[in-house]
């Protein structure tokens, strides 16, 4: 029994390691009609795609700031395949923006790659280090050796999102 427990704790500190803790609260999963007649299932806060800006709009919507509120329709490009505990969205400029989920308290199927998505949260600007980079790249399921690439920090946009509409 002893082995057991150790066992899952390690288990338990690793699954912590790709993606934090588990969330404090079971994900929010509702079904919504936006409308314009948009359907799909609301994971965090109820949202619909009504005000939704078009991704491409983001780096005008946030001009000079490094942040701004916003709420914005995309594609989703990749999810993190060990939770579902961030996705990415290309930009028009071919840059990934990644999408964390507020509070860390849901997540998205793993499946919804090429889906389209209805994101309300924060648009930030920031620094991403290193490690953070790498861990990432391992929960997306790179490779060793892509991961041991990543070496410098990079400036991205990216997004705390406390509402996803994922649409059918």
């Amino acid at each position: 029994m002893k082995l057991f427990n150790y066992l899952l704790a390690g288990t338990l500190l690793a699954g912590g390691a790709a993606c934090q803790s588990s969330p404090t609260t079971q994900p929010t999963e509702t079904a919504a009609t936006t409308p314009a007649g948009t359907s799909g299932k609301t994971y965090g806060a109820a949202i619909t795609a009504e005000g939704a800006q078009p991704l491409s709009a983001l780096n005008q919507l946030l001009g000079n700031k490094d942040s701004a509120q916003v709420k914005l329709v995309g594609t989703a490009d990749a999810v993190c395949q060990a939770k579902g505990c961030w996705l990415t969205l290309k930009t028009s400029e071919g840059q990934d923006m990644r999408v964390r989920f507020k509070d860390y308290a849901f997540f998205v199927p793993k499946d919804i790659a090429g889906k389209t998505v209805i994101i309300n949260g924060w648009a930030h600007r920031e620094t991403v280090p290193v490690e953070d980079l790498q861990h990432y790249a391992k929960d997306a399921g790179k490779s060793k050796q892509e991961v041991a690439a990543i070496t410098q920090p990079e400036h991205q946009l990216n997004f705390e999102a406390d509402g996803v509409l994922v649409t059918e």
